[in-house]
């Protein structure tokens, strides 16, 4: 039952969490990644950490109910006593197990993201059949980019780029260069079926192709911060990647033969991917996901 509360928190806004679990309960754990970079586990999205001598940059902020916890573990971690405030907020995406803490962290830090974060937060959406409401002016990003931009932070340069399409239309992967730590959000859910937001214009071939492209830029002896589960490396991302490679082949091919949706779910995945479908997205949801985006992708072109 806690493993099920833990997974309805990683996609409900603030206003709806207490309903289902007490967040007051949760320990923010701070994982020594490489060079200046951190990795802290709480409760939703994996939060990236820099520090060093110019301050604090975080990856994502999880919920709003976490953000003492998480000033908290950022000052241990820059050498205090105290709490510490991010110079820095880089959002991977909009869900708002990513940027729930922003209404605390965009008052005194900057809050960096892709435009259409910054468009979809403001309108509010519906994720899950979850109605977000509009964020409050503290919580938006105040510097957006379209492709990409260079953070010139505690020593070295920290990239980052947009990825298109694929788990919403506004993701971007945050790249340490001199610490060779890469945080790609949920473009990486670590031995599980990712979730892919069709509604806010994410593809499943468009999340495909942008990890394809990851793992072949991937820099060598790289570590890489997942959106959701441990510590990540190489050989994680390339696992993810052939699951998702035959998990759009396996539906192709069987909606090429005319099987319905039922039909697909019914004789779901290979015997091998049996623990993916043990986390959040079960297997029936990620085939009805590959399923449906795959029947758009292919009624847009048909259409042109």
């Amino acid at each position: 039952m806690k493993k099920l509360i833990l997974s309805v928190l990683l996609l409900l806004p603030t206003p709806v969490l207490a309903q289902f679990g007490d967040l007051s309960k949760v320990e923010v754990k701070p994982i020594p990644v490489a060079g200046n970079v951190h990795m802290l586990m709480g409760a939703g999205g994996n939060i990236g950490v820099s520090v060093g001598p110019d301050g604090v940059l975080i990856v994502d902020d999880q919920f709003e109910p976490l953000a003492e916890k998480i000033r908290t573990a950022l000052g241990k971690l820059a050498g205090g006593k105290g709490k510490a405030i991010p110079e820095y907020v880089l959002n991977t995406h909009w869900h708002f197990d990513h940027t729930g803490g922003n209404a605390v962290f965009g008052r005194q830090g900057l809050i960096v993201a892709h435009t259409r974060v910054r468009t979809r937060m403001i309108k509010g959406q519906t994720v899950l059949g979850v109605d977000v409401p509009p964020a409050p002016r503290e919580a938006l990003p105040v510097i957006t980019y379209n492709q990409g931009l260079s953070l010139h932070f505690n020593g070295e340069e920290i990239q980052v780029t947009h990825l298109p399409a694929g788990h919403t239309d506004g993701d971007s992967m945050v790249y340490f260069t001199g610490s060779n730590v890469l945080h790609v959000g949920d473009h990486l859910f670590v031995d599980m079926f990712p979730f892919i937001d069709l509604g806010s214009g994410g593809t499943v071939e468009g999340y495909l192709d942008n990890v394809q492209r990851v793992l072949q830029t991937l820099p060598t002896g790289v570590k890489i911060i997942p959106g959701h589960g441990p510590l990540a490396d190489r050989a994680a991302l390339e696992r993810f990647v052939t699951m998702l490679r035959d998990s759009v082949a396996l539906v192709r091919t069987k909606r090429a033969k005319g099987k319905t949706l039922e039909q697909v779910k019914a004789e779901g995945m290979p015997e091998k991917y049996k623990s993916w479908g043990e986390g959040f997205i079960k297997t029936d949801q990620w085939l009805e996901t590959v399923y449906t985006s795959l029947a758009s992708s292919e009624k847009v072109r048909a259409e042109q």
